[in-house]
């Protein structure tokens, strides 16, 4: 596709602008590194455009002070003194609705992620953001703490021109087909498999 040409023209009655300006359901999933921070990126470029920006992660630890929170977070202030960008927010595992497998049983950590998909969910009615990154969020959908199918259905009828991104391994086919873009990341190497542990700039 060079210079961003497409290789078919939909017969779909839409002009070149209101196709290319629909809204986009993304997913990133695999076993290879990156899903995430593909995801964020994502965000960078949103924020960029004015956008308001709504995060929700899942199933990484309250306390990982990760590289992308601090940087997004930081542009939120940026937009907060001046303007420029979009707002920001990121709720995290531990804080607020978030759930956390810290304490509890497995039950009140079930409940707690469903309250999370909950909140979207009014969030999305509401068009509270232009993007959303559900990050790992594949995962309580995976272990049945949210059903795969109400959660496609509700992005398929979502209204107005929110895009959705959502990472993790092993995605509920219902996901994959209400999808607008699926990209699989496939381990090769990864430093994890010689015994080397995780390091700052790198995994955070």
């Amino acid at each position: 596709m060079p210079q961003g040409e497409t290789t078919v023209t939909p017969d779909d009655g839409l002009t070149t602008r209101q196709r290319r300006n629909r809204p986009v359901v993304a997913i990133h999933y695999g076993a290879g590194k990156g899903k995430s921070t593909a995801a964020f990126g994502l965000a960078l470029r949103g924020w960029n455009q004015g956008w308001s920006i709504g995060v929700f992660q899942f199933v990484k630890s309250a306390k990982w002070k990760i590289g992308e929170q601090e940087a997004l977070m930081a542009l939120g202030e940026v937009h907060e003194r001046t303007g420029r960008g979009g707002p920001v927010e990121w709720h995290k595992m531990g804080s607020g609705w978030s759930w956390s497998r810290k304490g509890g049983t497995e039950a009140d950590h079930a409940a707690d992620a469903l309250e999370g998909w909950r909140e979207i969910q009014r969030r999305l009615a509401a068009e509270t953001h232009r993007m959303y990154v559900l990050d790992e969020f594949t995962y309580p959908i995976k272990w049945g703490w949210v059903d795969g199918e109400e959660v496609a259905r509700t992005l398929a009828e979502r209204r107005g021109n929110q895009h959705v991104i959502i990472t993790g391994r092993d995605p509920h086919p219902a996901l994959l087909e209400v999808a607008d873009i699926a990209t699989e990341m496939t381990k090769v190497k990864h430093p994890f498999d010689t015994g080397q542990k995780g390091q700052r700039g790198i995994e955070w």
